[in-house]
């Protein structure tokens, strides 16, 4: 029995939590809480977590009882739990299964469990025009092409629908894993990466078929869609970020299931095969001539009996495939992401569209049984060029920004990290191309960006793969699915402002296993005292919530100043 004077959470009345990071029982707290909270806030000493509607019905959609929420609660709370945020938790929680899609008799309905809810939906102006006709007291008859769009809405209004209306079985496609990959390497499922698989399909139930799978970069996100491929056995859409992550699927497919090179097709800019596996782009079919233009691809998403639809990196879904995906309800649709944070907050409408979140198995977890690498973070504070403290100190806003990312500072600093680490593969990332041309010049590195072609763009990969490139130096491009297994360092010298998802993902790009110690390196470069260094903060959100603690070192300091493996700090920074 813990001493309750002595716990480490305080639940406000306002839903918000306050964790003290230094507590002992600091780790098992922030485990509980991940479960159905939010983090909002990391600083030093205290972090702030929120309980939200979606946080508590993602919760409730992944099996876990109000009972277990307020018990967490109890468990950590340093005071007692006000009794209005239990009350919340179980009014929340309780919201998500009261209403459901169902196919009676081959009719798409929806059913309420009381008359009084029943009745709420026919005044909603946002719900009521995609409900057909009310065939009872608590039921409506709902037209197949609203079904997307009365998800939508429904939980725009608070309650979220439960789908049970099942899926179209799509074209028969016969797909298998093989026990031993084309390269030769053997191929067994990892224990979690099977548990993903199972908890999407759902033995084929209504229960299963649609819903996001969130795990860390380099934990195999693409050989669960290869599972969930092998037992839905259809045709299958998947969309990516680009023509390398297209090919680079297509290449895990050919080398991992008995499909053949004719069955699986490459859609993009260069080549337009459209197979029984195809792959594309979000950039192809939202591609149109102008704004006022119709996109000139989404009818792909209609051209096939498809029975499945992988949206890769779900979290970067842009806006007119959420209008398509709300059309194509029928699919059975699997989101993959490392982090569903999206920048423009509609996580709800992915949990409306694409499906709740499956599986969301912590990084940490991953690390301590081997399956990714261990990584220490490291944060350089920099201080900003004496030539640019005028500019800094009258420039607005974003402009100050962008002259203490760019503080050319900056390009010595990589240097002596580079040197620090001999031998190790390493990426210098950023987001300013003036700022990265430098230093690729000053490093003698090679430069990728968007502008660079794309058989550069592999020949550089390849390269880098193979050890014949030591450093590479990289832009946006490099943020998501591009295969970079060998790299144990990574060196972030300007991010896109507070962006939680970049800083998880760019991280995640140093995050395979490694031979050895499995050790990888993150340092991230920061103007100390500027707005730089306020979004670094927030950039951190995501990756604290996970575990991961961010050594704060000065410049002045920094030689000798890397953690030991297995010596990171378990919170925000010291």
């Amino acid at each position: 029995m813990h001493d309750v004077s002595n716990r480490p959470l305080i639940v406000q009345g306002d839903a918000t939590l306050l964790l003290e990071v230094a507590h002992p029982r600091y780790a098992e707290a922030r485990d509980a809480l991940a479960r159905f909270a939010e983090l909002v806030k990391s600083p030093e000493h205290m972090h702030t977590y929120r309980i939200t509607p979606l946080s508590l019905w993602n919760a409730a959609s992944s099996g876990l009882a109000v009972d277990q929420v307020v018990a967490a609660l109890q468990e950590y709370s340093r005071y007692p739990v006000p009794p209005h945020i239990a009350g919340e938790i179980q009014s929340q929680m309780s919201r998500y299964g009261q209403l459901t899609l169902q196919r009676v008799e081959g009719r798409l309905t929806l059913r309420a469990a009381s008359a009084e809810l029943a009745e709420l939906l026919t005044h909603d102006k946002r719900v009521a025009p995609h409900l057909e006709e009310r065939l009872s007291s608590t039921t409506f008859l709902v037209p197949d092409l609203s079904r997307g769009r009365l998800k939508l809405a429904l939980i725009h209004l608070g309650w979220p629908a439960e789908d049970l209306a099942g899926y179209t079985v799509g074209a028969p496609l016969a797909c298998a894993l093989r026990g031993r990959c084309r390269s030769g390497d053997p191929l067994v499922l990892r224990p979690y990466q099977r548990g993903a698989v199972e908890s999407f399909h759902a033995g084929g139930s209504v229960r299963g078929g649609s819903g996001v799978i969130v795990l860390p970069c380099g934990a195999g996100k693409t050989v669960v869609g290869l599972g969930v491929m092998a037992e839905v056995r259809t045709s299958t859409l998947i969309l990516t970020t680009g023509v390398t992550a297209a090919r680079q699927w297509i290449a895990e497919i050919l080398d991992k299931t008995d499909l053949t090179e004719d069955q699986v097709g490459e859609y993009t800019g260069a080549v337009k095969a459209l197979r029984p596996v195809t792959v594309t782009t979000y950039q192809l079919v939202t591609h149109r001539k102008d704004k006022a233009s119709a996109f000139l691809h989404l009818d792909l998403f209609r051209r096939a009996q498809w029975g499945l639809v992988i949206y890769d990196e779900v979290h970067l879904l842009p806006a007119p495939v959420f209008s398509i995906t709300a059309e194509i309800q029928y699919c059975r649709r699997l989101g993959l992401t490392a982090t569903l944070v999206r920048e423009d907050d509609k996580q709800d409408d992915v949990f409306a569209l694409i499906g709740p979140k499956k599986v969301d198995v912590p990084w940490k977890d991953l690390e301590n049984q081997g399956w990714i690498a261990r990584a220490c973070c490291t944060e350089v504070r920099v201080p900003l060029s004496e030539g640019l403290r005028m500019e800094y100190a009258v420039a607005p806003g974003r402009s100050k920004f962008r002259i203490a990312a760019t503080d050319p500072a900056k390009a010595p600093v990589v240097r002596q990290i580079l040197a620090e680490h001999p031998g190790e593969p390493a990426l210098v990332i950023g987001m300013y191309l003036d700022q990265l041309k430098q230093i690729a010049a000053r490093l003698g590195a090679p430069l990728l960006t968007g502008q660079t072609a794309q058989r550069r763009r592999e020949h550089l990969f390849t390269e880098f793969r193979a050890g014949r490139i030591p450093v590479l130096v990289v832009s946006k491009v490099a943020n998501f699915a591009v295969d970079l297994p060998d790299a144990a360092l990574a060196i972030q010298v300007s991010g896109t402002f507070g962006s939680r998802q970049e800083e998880a993902q760019r991280l995640g790009r140093i995050l395979r296993p490694k031979e050895g110690l499995n050790q990888a390196h993150f340092y991230t470069l920061v103007c100390r005292d500027t707005v730089e260094q306020d979004k670094a903060m927030h950039r951190q959100l995501f990756l604290t919530e996970q575990g991961y603690g961010y050594r704060m070192v000065d410049l002045e300091d920094m030689a000798g100043a890397t953690a030991a493996p297995g010596q990171e700090e378990s919170g925000g920074a010291p």
